[in-house]
C-alpha cells in the first residue's frame, strides 16, 4: 500500500491487466450511473483481464486469490467506479459455488475462462424436491450485474410434498441453485440513490427444472475443493468485497476532495481550502479513519486467513472479528464520503458531480445485509460469549 492505495501490479497476471482498465472505467464513471447498469463491452474487457476469476478454483483455472489480494483488486476497481467494483465484487463470489460442486458440474457453469456469473444468496426462491431435479419459482432483488452472466444462482427454501425441509437444527433449510441466464425474466426495478450503475434489479423463473447437481448449501454442504480459500468464512468473504468497494469508494472521494482543496480558491478571499484550518482538520482525520478502517480489515483478514491456512476450523471469534471490521470498515467510508462531499460545498449537490455520486455510492453498500448495522450486535454477542447462530457467519 503506498500512501492510501494498494499496487495491485504484482498480482498475477490479472493485476496488470486490470490496471490497463482503470482509466476507462473512471472516464466512464458517470456513462455507468446513467445506464443504470454495466456496459456489456465494459464487462467483456474485466471478464477477459480475469477480474471475475479471483475466487475461481484453480483446478477450474481460477486465479484462487487470497482474501487480501481479492480485497485490493476489488476496492482499486471501486476507486475508479463504485458501480464497477460491485459487478465484479458480486461476480467474483458467485464463483465460490464451484468449490462445493462437482468438477464437471462446475466446469460447465464457471469453466469458461471469460463467463460472468452472478446470483442472489437470500432464499427469496421456493423449490421443489422432485428427486433428482429441483423445480424452482421465485424472484430475487439485487441482482447485480446479471444482465451480463451466462450463468445466475438464486437462493430457495427446499420443499419435499408440500413441507418445508429442515436443517438439523430445526432451521429453514435452504439452497442456492444455479441456472442459465437465458431462463430468466429480468424486471426494471433497479431505480435507486446510488450504486446505479450496478444494474441489480430483479431476476425471476417460474417452475424451472434445475439438475440437483447444480445446487449448494453454504451452509449444511463441505466443499469438495480442499484449498484453504473455501475453509475461509464464506459469508465473511462476501463483507469482505461489500467492505472493499466501501473503501475504494472512499479512497477516491478523499483524494477527489485533497485534491480540490488545494486548488479550489475561496470565494473572495483568494485562498485555497487547503489553508483554512478546519478543513485540514476535517481531511486529517478522515486520512486516520480510512487508514485505520484498512488496517483493522488486514489484520482481521489475516487472522482468518492464517486459520484457514492450518486447514483448521475458523474459531468463532475470528469470524465475528471479520464481519465487525468489514461492518466498520463500510460505515467509516460513508462517513468520510459525507465529509468530502459536505467539503465539496455547493457544486456536490448536482448529480453529475463524483463527489455526490461516490457520497450515494457510500450509503447504499452500507445497505448490504453482510455489512448492516445488525452486524455489531452479531459480533458484540460473540465478544461477550453469547450464544449465536453461527450458520451466517
Amino acid at each position: 500500500m503506498t500512501g492510501l492505495h494498494y499496487d495491485i501490479s504484482g498480482i498475477g497476471s490479472v493485476g496488470p491487466d486490470i490496471l490497463t482498465l482503470l482509466p476507462e472505467i473512471a472516464a466512464r464513471a458517470e456513462d455507468i450511473e446513467q445506464a443504470r447498469q454495466l456496459p456489456a463491452d465494459l464487462a467483456a474487457k474485466l471478464a477477459r483481464a480475469g477480474a471475475f476469476n479471483l475466487s475461481k478454483p484453480a483446478v477450474l483455472g481460477g486465479l484462487e486469490l487470497a482474501p487480501l489480494d481479492f480485497m485490493k483488486i476489488v476496492a482499486t476497481v471501486s476507486e475508479a467506479d463504485a458501480s464497477t467494483g460491485w459487478c465484479v465484487m458480486i461476480a467474483v463470489t458467485s464463483t465460490l459455488g464451484a468449490a462445493y460442486m462437482a468438477e464437471p458440474v462446475a466446469r460447465e457453469i464457471f469453466g469458461r475462462d471469460d463467463v460472468i456469473t452472478g446470483g442472489v444468496f437470500a432464499p427469496m426462491g421456493r423449490a421443489e424436491d422432485k428427486g433428482d431435479h429441483y423445480l424452482l419459482s421465485g424472484q430475487w432483488q439485487w441482482g447485480s450485474g446479471s444482465a451480463n452472466c451466462a450463468w445466475l444462482g438464486g437462493g430457495a427454501m427446499i420443499f419435499k410434498d408440500g413441507e418445508l425441509q429442515k436443517f438439523d437444527n430445526g432451521a429453514p433449510y435452504h439452497r442456492m441453485l444455479f441456472f442459465p441466464a437465458a431462463e430468466v425474466s429480468f424486471v426494471d426495478s433497479w431505480h435507486v440513490a446510488g450504486l446505479k450503475g450496478t444494474g441489480s434489479g430483479d431476476f425471476s423463473v417460474e417452475r424451472l427444472k434445475v439438475p440437483k447437481e447444480r445446487s449448494v448449501s453454504f451452509v449444511g454442504d463441505t466443499p469438495r475443493d480442499t484449498g484453504a480459500l473455501y475453509k475461509f468464512p464464506l459469508f465473511g468473504l462476501l463483507a469482505l468485497g461489500v467492505s472493499s468497494v466501501a473503501l475504494g469508494n472512499a479512497r477516491a472521494a478523499l483524494a477527489e476532495i485533497q485534491d480540490i482543496a488545494i486548488h479550489k480558491k475561496t470565494p473572495g478571499g483568494g485562498r485555497s481550502m487547503a489553508q483554512r484550518a478546519t478543513v485540514q482538520v476535517d481531511l486529517a482525520r478522515a486520512t486516520a479513519q480510512l487508514c485505520g478502517a484498512f488496517s483493522y480489515l488486514e489484520n482481521a483478514i489475516s487472522e482468518c486467513w492464517a486459520e484457514a491456512q492450518e486447514g483448521a476450523e475458523i474459531s468463532a471469534k475470528g469470524r465475528a472479528n471479520l464481519r465487525l471490521a468489514c461492518a466498520h470498515a463500510t460505515e467509516v467510508s460513508a462517513e468520510i464520503c459525507k465529509t468530502a462531499y459536505t467539503l465539496g460545498g455547493g457544486a456536490a449537490v448536482y448529480s453529475n458531480h463524483s463527489l455526490q455520486r461516490r457520497f450515494r455510492d457510500a450509503h447504499v453498500a452500507t445497505q448490504h445485509i453482510a455489512t448492516a448495522p445488525a452486524v455489531f450486535e452479531l459480533a458484540g454477542r460473540i465478544l461477550l460469549d453469547q450464544p449465536v447462530d453461527m450458520a451466517m457467519l
